[in-house]
Parts: structure tokens; C-alpha cells; sequence
């Protein structure tokens, strides 16, 4: 477990790295979370080790949610005052979500299945 933690650090370190040395408009979370799962891609390995991490982590995840919820009991009024950009912003950005994940879905659908075939066929 603990090497899952190490690994889940030094990509977020990585992460900040890059966002920091390119100036990128993209946190550096982000990248890392995305970094990793190409580290994933690339080696099934690595799986076994963030597993358990992450489920623990997981288990977690509503804790997280605290901050959130402290910052808009605190900016209660400004929220009052500008509902409805952020309700129409709210729905647009859910709108949009919806559907750039059924195309992803789609299309990685598609890929892998594609790939499948692939690996199949070299193996006959």
C-alpha cells in the first residue's frame, strides 16, 4: 500500500512540476492524475500497486467535501446575488459533460474493441 501512496505522490509531484516549469493554465493534479493513468495504460504493474491505495482513499472521498461546503456558507450572499450565472453555467457545463463522456465512451468503445480484434488476429 505504501507504494501505491509513493506512486500517487510523485505523479502529483510531477504534475506540479510541469504546471510550474511550462506555465501550463491546467493544475497540477491534473496532470498528474493524467500522467498516471497513461503510466497505467502503459503498465498493467502499476495497477496492483495504486489499488488498494485508492480504495482506501476513496472510502474517504466525502471528508473532502468539507472545504467546499465551508466556502459556500461563507460566500452565501455573493452566491445569492449571481444565481443565475452560475445556475445557467451549472447546466451548460452538465450538458456538456454528458456529452463529451458518451462520446469518449463511444469512440474508446470502439478503440478497444479495434485493438482487441487486433491483438486476436496476431495471436491465430
Amino acid at each position: 500500500m505504501i507504494e501505491g501512496l509513493v506512486l500517487l505522490l510523485v505523479f502529483q509531484l510531477l504534475g506540479n512540476v510541469a504546471e510550474m516549469y511550462f506555465h501550463l493554465p491546467v493544475p497540477g493534479s491534473v496532470l498528474g492524475m493524467f500522467l498516471l493513468l497513461v503510466a497505467l495504460i502503459a503498465n498493467d504493474r502499476l495497477a496492483s500497486w495504486v489499488r488498494p491505495i485508492s480504495l482506501v482513499l476513496i472510502s474517504y472521498l466525502a471528508v473532502l467535501f468539507v472545504p467546499a461546503g465551508v466556502g459556500i456558507m461563507l460566500h452565501i450572499d455573493r452566491l445569492k446575488n449571481e444565481a443565475l450565472p452560475i445556475g445557467v453555467s451549472l447546466v451548460v457545463s452538465t450538458i456538456l459533460t454528458i456529452a463529451v463522456t458518451a462520446l469518449v465512451i463511444k469512440y474508446s468503445t470502439i478503440w478497444l474493441q479495434k485493438r482487441k480484434e487486433r491483438k486476436e488476429a496476431r495471436h491465430e
